[in-house]
């Protein structure tokens, strides 16, 4: 493998032609399904999202982005494709749960056991790894997320809902694995979001998840979307905690931040997914900029530890924008791979 590879986190900006880019941004991520945010007849849809997903390989390629993923063009968020595909969810009659600013939203309502009826992004990754011959990444959202992103009305408290999550991505990990994923990442941004609830249950919540797992596992924890969340902390408010957790790879954000990369110090032995590109912003870094935020990663990560990649999904950046961020990003982890060189 490459030293330095670069990575996306997970999503690429979706085309205008396949789902309304402005009622999305207009919103926080939708929890359940969203159908009228899509401008494709329903029976041609998955044609437009494969070949949605088909733009986005192609554009990861020409940049030289070396761990390719689908984008997540099927999706209208990170979480609900996959939380409302399960056993479980009243789908006729949604809940209510509170979002990271604190408003109600429409939320999937647990009414019965929580189970995986079937594979939900096994197709897609099956898609992309006959489109490409790169490395190749999926995603699926996190236990611990999907119960903060839910109304509980079946589980005797939120630690039990929690633990039935992890049953249900535990199984769909293994058949993305057995499928031919390269890495399977679960996103957790409620960790950071709500930390106190995240040490009581949400990291055995995560090991749950990934217990008798074989294969390269990442997860990632994150402020939110720039495009919608526009401040930034000083620091983590959970990743220290990932040290003793069974996940391979952790994806953080550095670039927006300005975070001070000493933090990751204590999780020496795991590998970084090194977030270097501010998604605030449409301004398009330099490599010089992005090389200058690997090194500061260098000062407390080992190189053969650090995969290059954005801050977060690149979903609600206007695609030539996410273009020219790619290509700044391949070109500022040539910059220090060739000082490493030396």
């Amino acid at each position: 493998m490459t030293l330095l590879p670069t990575s996306l986190v997970g999503s690429y900006p979706q085309p205008d032609w396949l789902i309304d880019r402005k009622a999305l941004a207009a919103r926080f991520p939708p929890r359940t399904p969203t159908p009228s945010l899509w401008r494709v007849a329903p029976e041609y849809l998955e044609q437009a999202q494969q070949d949605a997903t088909l733009i986005a390989i192609r554009d990861q390629e020409r940049a030289g982005i070396d761990i390719v993923t689908d984008g997540e063009m099927r999706r209208e968020s990170y979480s609900n494709r996959f939380a409302n595909a399960l056993e479980g969810i009243a789908l006729d009659k949604p809940g209510e749960a509170f979002d990271r600013s604190g408003h109600p939203v429409s939320a999937p309502r647990v009414t019965g056991a929580i189970r995986r009826k079937r594979p939900v992004e096994v197709e897609a990754l099956k898609f992309l790894k006959a489109n490409t011959d790169r490395k190749v990444k999926i995603t699926v959202p996190g236990p611990f997320t999907m119960q903060q992103q839910a109304q509980n009305d079946f589980y005797p408290d939120d630690k039990s809902l929690a633990l039935a999550y992890a049953d249900a991505v535990r199984e769909e990990i293994e058949d993305l694995f057995a499928a031919g994923a390269d890495v399977v990442q679960i996103d957790e941004p409620y960790m950071q979001a709500r930390s106190e609830k995240a040490r009581e249950y949400g990291l055995e919540a995560l090991n749950r998840a990934l217990d008798g797992v074989k294969g390269e596992t990442a997860v990632h924890i994150c402020f939110g979307y720039a495009a919608l969340i526009h401040e930034r902390p000083a620091g983590y408010n959970f990743l220290p905690e990932f040290a003793h957790s069974h996940v391979c790879q952790i994806s953080i954000e550095t670039a927006q931040s300005h975070l001070d990369t000493a933090v990751l110090e204590p999780l020496r032995g795991k590998t970084i997914i090194l977030g270097v590109l501010d998604l605030s912003t449409h301004e398009v870094e330099t490599p010089d900029q992005v090389a200058e935020r690997i090194r500061n990663g260098l000062k407390h990560v080992d190189a053969d530890k650090i995969v290059v990649a954005p801050d977060c999904g690149l979903k609600y950046l206007p695609r030539e924008v996410a273009f020219g961020k790619m290509q700044a990003m391949v070109e500022g982890a040539q910059i220090v791979r060739g000082e490493l060189g030396k």
